[in-house]
């Protein structure tokens, strides 16, 4: 898609910043950690810089220079907490500078970047991310191993000083007591044990008292969606649904949402690793966009998040350029059946009528029914099945997921199941596999999900889709949305003949991430169902943004994730008193394949 404007460059204060922050950690680490740095010409330039506190240079050369690195990424995303941390940390480093080494010029340097930050203080009022107490224990563990790893660097930079030959194990050792604040078996001449001490138990203070701060600090939990913003989007989608085939999926419960000031719309979002991840176009009248829209980038300016949208369609993203000044780029394409013109006749549909008719001989029945015409103890067999079926360790889905089955207020959505009744029931019973979609207004339904019992014969996807798109017109649906696939386009031209040698190296590089991410296999799997093909595009404020974004994407669709084991979720869903809230948890997300 073609370029309408770029969104506003980041202010040079908090950048410039966040950029001397780091730096000046880097070389205090480097000061407090080797030895013939502290000599060198360099030091000369690291000794008026914060940090560098006379007797005990080395021990708060490290802790300053550890706590200004993970103060640089905070004052670059203009933090508000990290301005206060840096406007407490400089008076201290000008007071350490003049009263321990009596140096004017390292006071005068602190007092220069106090007065900088003071000035520009209303360029850092960004409000705090997303937190719980997970945080705590990401900070012990990833700082910790990172304290072990420079410890080592500690014990080992000091050759000459060093009382005999250490092995790995016993350096290690003196590592671990020397960050309880603990002799250890390694001994050195001179004051180099000292030295050596100080920076081990300062390291080991440093982790400690950090923890401690993110354990005990207030939670400040992701937005969800409460009761009565799902009301209001239902009301929403019952007036303008059927505009857009992803609108269902903004009732995710694990969603935040931003009303317009009038109402008539709203965007949903989700905080993944800093970016402010929407999923499609906003939800409602088209006329109130652009108020939905302007609250959707002051809630990402206020936090300081990146924003994004992933698959919005083409009007969407016209939308979304033309008011904030973002970019948009296609991202890929949407399939979508028009049951009217589908028919299992003709030499295209061949392979696909083939695999359908094979299924059927081999004694499997299939069956459509809406949500709210399901028994409960059916039900309940499809929603375990749906969850045993998964064919990963994490749930996968955002923007074309619901995150659950058999909501009592999800009744309108379609349930084509398949069954083999001359089989001895199993777990589940005759079923084998199930296909669960959304409604897409009052005359359509996007899929959301496809699961299957593995020991079932090949092509039960097919065969459901066939059956489905088959009693679409007794059920009222006139278009079945299937499933996105990515960079469709290139995938179709790149094997065209005559295709150019990038189309066609872009083409294979497609292919071969398929192994892992199901690129090329989701668009031959929706090519055999002959349907039209709809863009979607990703917006985005900077290229430089485009790494961030995607893998925040993947983070919400479930490829990248720090998840408990699958048989620990399993075990805590089995102390849930009731299915039904199993199924309305926030927290489950189900695979759009």
């Amino acid at each position: 898609m073609r370029r309408i404007l770029r969104g506003p460059r980041p202010e040079a204060v908090p950048v410039l910043a966040a950029r001397i922050c780091a730096l000046v950690g880097l070389l205090n680490v480097a000061a407090g950690v080797f030895p013939r740095f502290r000599h060198s010409r360099l030091h000369t330039v690291a000794e008026v810089l914060p940090g560098a506190l006379g007797p005990f240079a080395a021990a708060a050369a490290l802790s300053c220079g550890v706590l200004l690195l993970l103060l640089a990424h905070g004052l670059r995303r203009h933090k508000r907490r990290a301005w206060r941390a840096a406007v407490v940390l400089l008076p201290v480093g000008a007071v350490a500078q003049f009263t321990y080494r009596h140096s004017f010029i390292g006071a005068a340097i602190s007092l220069a970047l106090l007065a900088l930050l003071l000035r520009h203080r209303r360029e850092f009022a960004a409000l705090p991310d997303p937190r719980s107490r997970w945080r705590a224990l990401a900070n012990f563990v990833l700082l910790g191993a990172g304290s072990i790893a420079l410890g080592l660097v500690i014990v080992s930079v000091h050759p000459t000083k060093v009382v005999g030959d250490p092995s790995i194990t016993a350096r290690l050792e003196h590592v671990l007591y020397g960050l309880f604040g603990f002799e250890g078996p390694v001994g050195y001449t001179g004051n180099t044990s000292w030295t050596v001490g100080f920076s081990l138990g300062a390291l080991g203070m440093l982790t400690a008292l950090t923890t401690i701060y993110l354990a005990f600090r207030p939670e400040h939990p992701a937005a969800r969606l409460t009761q009565d913003d799902e009301s209001r989007l239902r009301e929403l989608l019952d007036k303008h649904g059927a505009r857009d085939s992803l609108g269902h999926f903004a009732l995710r419960r694990d969603k935040g949402v931003v009303f317009s000031p009038s109402g008539k719309a709203a965007v949903t979002y989700r905080v993944v690793s800093g970016v402010m991840l929407a999923s499609g176009d906003p939800i409602g009248d088209v006329e109130a966009w652009p108020g939905a829209i302007e609250r959707f980038m002051d809630e990402a300016k206020a936090h300081s998040w990146t924003p994004a949208v992933m698959g919005c369609s083409e009007t969407g993203g016209q939308v979304w350029t033309r008011e904030t000044g973002l970019d948009a780029l296609e991202l890929g394409d949407e399939a979508v059946v028009d049951v009217a013109d589908f028919s299992l006749s003709g030499r295209a549909m061949r392979n696909v009528r083939q695999m359908v008719k094979r299924i059927e001989r081999n004694g499997y029945e299939t069956r459509v029914r809406r949500i709210r015409d399901l028994g409960e103890k059916e039900l309940e067999r499809i929603q375990r099945a749906a969850d045993d079926w998964r064919g990963t360790d994490t749930e996968r889905g955002f923007s074309m997921a619901l995150g659950r089955i058999g909501d009592p207020d999800d009744g309108d959505c379609l349930i084509a199941t398949a069954h083999k009744t001359d089989e001895q029931p199993g777990a589940y019973g005759d079923l084998k596999a199930v296909l669960h979609f959304v409604p897409w207004g009052k005359d359509g339904v996007s899929l959301d999900l496809m699961r299957r019992d593995r020991s079932a014969d090949p092509g039960m996807n097919e065969l459901l889709i066939v059956a489905a798109l088959q009693a679409a017109p007794k059920l009222g649906v006139a278009r079945v949305s299937l499933n996105f696939a990515m960079f469709r386009a290139a995938l179709a031209r790149g094997e065209k003949l005559g295709a150019g040698p990038v189309l066609r190296a872009w083409r294979g590089l497609l292919v071969f991430l398929s192994r892992w991410f199901q690129i090329e296999s989701l668009y031959k799997f929706n090519a055999k169902f002959r349907p039209r093909w709809e863009p979607r595009f990703v917006v985005y404020r900077s290229s430089r943004d485009l790494p961030r974004i995607g893998f925040a994407a993947m983070q919400a669709e479930g490829f990248v994730t720090l998840a408990l084991p699958r048989f620990l979720r399993r075990a805590t869903a089995q102390r849930r008193p009731c299915p039904h809230q199993a199924a309305q948890t926030a927290e489950r997300e189900v695979q759009a394949v």
